[in-house]
């Protein structure tokens, strides 16, 4: 059934307060490895739910090389590999701002290249709560020139808009499925012209 389609993460995001638990939405296999890492030798126990669909088990676009797993942590927030190092000089290039978590990245990365867009950048936020706030001001201060925008494939009464809404600190455009009584709608057909529509509006400027 339609629920079965949805964790319903803005229930769990509506309980976060006082730093009492952990919500993430891992995108990488690297990621989700050094955040169970961090969850276990941390020297405190707080709660910690994982937002990660079992689709990107099959995703080709989703791998991490052993590098990733042999080095570093667990990265919050996950910026545009195409504004980094010898190229993050083309930050100043770039036009639309595209925050969003978990497998939607690879939907709009897909489209993305599909368009040849250079001038929008696709930046991961990992952890949704506590919220990463200071990595996020690092993130607008990289791309200051550039339209802010929150990309989600749940609707819009659900997921992490609202959450985002609330602890956001500058305007932030929501692009969603319509509001929704359920989490899916239940016939392919409508559920690829909602994406298509999603797709569309994001890269819409």
């Amino acid at each position: 059934g339609p629920e079965h389609s949805s964790g319903r993460m803005e229930r769990f995001l509506q309980q976060c307060a006082e730093w009492n638990i952990t919500i993430a939405n891992a995108s990488t296999p690297a990621n989700m490895f050094h955040l169970l890492r961090r969850q276990l030798h941390r020297n405190f126990r707080k709660p910690l739910v994982v937002f990660t669909p079992k689709s990107l088990l099959r995703a080709e676009a989703c791998t991490s090389s052993v590098a990733d797993f042999a080095t570093g942590g667990f990265q919050e927030v996950l910026d545009d590999a195409l504004f980094m190092g010898d190229h993050a000089k083309k930050a100043k290039q770039v036009k639309r701002l595209i925050l969003c978590s978990g497998k939607v990245y690879y939907d709009l990365l897909k489209r993305r290249t599909e368009l040849g867009k250079t001038d929008v950048a696709l930046v991961r936020v990992e952890q949704l709560y506590p919220f990463p706030q200071t990595q996020i001001d690092a993130i607008l201060a990289k791309y200051k020139q550039a339209k802010l925008v929150w990309v989600q494939e749940e609707a819009q009464n659900m997921g992490a808009a609202n959450h985002l809404l609330a602890t956001f600190r500058r305007d932030l455009h929501i692009i969603a499925r319509p509001a929704a009584a359920a989490p899916a709608v239940g016939f392919m057909a409508v559920h690829k012209t909602q994406e298509a529509d999603l797709m569309a509006e994001a890269f819409s400027y």
